[in-house]
């Protein structure tokens, strides 16, 4: 594994950070791809695009029929790694294009994602951490709920530039997620800061800590820590694959 005190990119040059509001997930998801292809034919710098989306559910290359909305809701396939989620307002979304230094590592991507989201919910007040065999930022279960996740990652490798990306949930309508099974994972909750914090936490007001986070862990001077894994009596019954990877 790579080391988590030194960059994971392969350039130098600063990260170009764009805040763009809301927008559709497809016009998204095209914008992406032609920052993937720029970056992956050396004619763009890497990127990090930070957003909302309108409501909207998506479904990643691992998704099942049963984890699907039942009520007929529309769903977006896309080719990212890991299972159905949803986004919508509330939710702060990032997407980090980048081009991985070699020897590529995408896990440790994903943990120095992880990293950074770990660090806003610390910086805000609310215990996260990992857990085994699965990806995101989660919550212990407490007299609040059951396990819960409060930050979600799903990343495409193409040509060793990452797309799709991270989503922390800010102060959206969790009643979104009971429409599916979020990630596939059913043994456990969905929650927000919001919730967790008993106070309105917005996008604006987390946008630049989570800006300046993900930004120090990509370049290392935000480093990987194994102290943050939840305890839990025996690993999770459906882990979590949370990447795709092409050449």
């Amino acid at each position: 594994m790579s080391s988590s005190t030194t960059s994971c990119r392969a350039a130098t040059e600063p990260v170009d950070v764009r805040e763009i509001g809301t927008i559709e997930y497809t016009e998204a998801w095209e914008l992406q791809r032609r920052h993937v292809t720029a970056r992956a034919d050396g004619e763009g710098p890497d990127t990090m695009l930070l957003l909302e989306h309108p409501s909207v559910y998506t479904a990643g290359k691992r998704t099942e029929a049963e984890d699907r909305p039942t009520d007929g809701t529309p769903v977006i396939d896309v080719d990212r790694g890991g299972k159905i989620t949803w986004h919508g307002p509330g939710q702060l979304v990032g997407y980090p294009i980048v081009k991985l230094a070699d020897p590529i590592d995408v896990v440790h991507y994903v943990r120095r994602l992880e990293e950074a989201l770990i660090t806003v919910c610390d910086q805000l007040g609310v215990h996260t951490g990992r857990v085994e065999g699965r990806s995101g930022v989660w919550i212990p279960a407490d007299d609040r709920g059951v396990e819960r996740k409060i930050a979600a990652i799903g990343i495409r490798v193409q040509r060793g530039v990452t797309m799709h990306g991270f989503e922390l949930n800010c102060n959206p309508d969790l009643g979104a997620f009971d429409k599916i099974v979020p990630c596939g994972i059913r043994d456990a909750g969905v929650t927000s800061l919001s919730y967790e914090l008993d106070r309105e936490v917005t996008v604006a007001s987390v946008l630049p800590m989570a800006r300046e986070a993900v930004l120090a862990a990509l370049e290392g001077d935000l480093p990987v820590s194994d102290e943050r894994w939840l305890p839990r009596p025996e690993a999770p019954a459906a882990p979590g694959v949370t990447f795709a990877l092409q050449n």
